[in-house]
């Protein structure tokens, strides 16, 4: 198989190392990530400036970029292969629940899904990030599995794996996305040059982590599996929202 792998915490990140040295074993590898940290890039593409490709001395790749740069641009243009699968991660930290629509690792699987191709964000749920070879694990399996049987149409999945020893891990869980409360304010503060400055506030807490959520599930140290869909369409308000404007 051919591969290629991207990430959001940036090319030198020790889960992209270990996502790297797992999916040898199984065919071609191709990294291409970003230069730089760029958790919270979401989709966003750089539209306002060229962009570069450098390689490192381990063999990545790495770009001036987000997340969704490096994907969009390795699948078209950069790389001489098309990938048969792509993963992203294994990001340190989890993306569960309304985390996800921040997230530049499930960003960056997502250009992958919306280019073809089969596309798989994984990350530790937790921050301790002790045990990336837990998460290495899950990505043999889910390998192995597609070896076995292969996806007939491209999907995208969101894997949020406990940060656990191997042996305390549950099953693997198929879930749908739990719910958070709405984020903690700003917290504002000053520069030294007296200038106000304002950092993001933490996520709000968990409100949805009930029974078949990626949240109940990692809590329980089970593996979270949640595949994702594109299609933003509220449905169950277009015959609404026609009555209101057309009153």
């Amino acid at each position: 198989m051919k591969f290629l792998l991207s990430n959001d915490d940036g090319y030198f990140a020790p889960g992209l190392a270990m996502l790297a040295q797992t999916l040898q074993r199984y065919g071609e590898v191709a990294v291409v990530a970003p230069e730089r940290d760029r958790s919270g890039a979401s989709n966003s593409l750089t539209l306002d400036r060229p962009l570069t490709v450098r390689k490192a001395a381990n063999g990545f790749h790495y770009v001036n970029g987000t997340p969704t740069d490096c994907v969009h641009l390795a699948v078209t243009g950069f790389l001489d292969f098309k990938p048969d699968m792509i993963f992203t991660g294994i990001n340190h930290g989890p993306n569960m629940g309304d985390d996800t629509l921040y997230s530049g690792t499930v960003a960056a699987a997502t250009e992958g899904f919306m280019l073809g191709i089969p596309s798989i964000a994984v990350s530790m749920a937790g921050h301790s990030g002790k045990h990336f070879a837990s998460a290495g694990k899950i990505v043999e399996q889910l390998v192995e599995r597609c070896l076995e049987d292969p996806f007939q149409q491209p999907v995208l999945l969101n894997v949020n794996v406990p940060d656990a020893p191997p042996e305390e891990l549950g099953a693997i869980q198929v879930t749908r996305l739990g719910r958070r409360h709405c984020a903690q304010p700003v917290i504002k503060s000053q520069n030294p040059r007296g200038e106000t400055i304002y950092w993001v506030g933490p996520v709000g807490a968990v409100q949805d982590a009930g029974a078949g959520t990626d949240f109940g599930c990692v809590a329980s140290k089970q593996v979270s599996v949640t595949p994702l869909m594109l299609d933003l369409t509220a449905y169950g308000q277009l015959d609404r929202i026609s009555t209101w404007l057309h009153r």
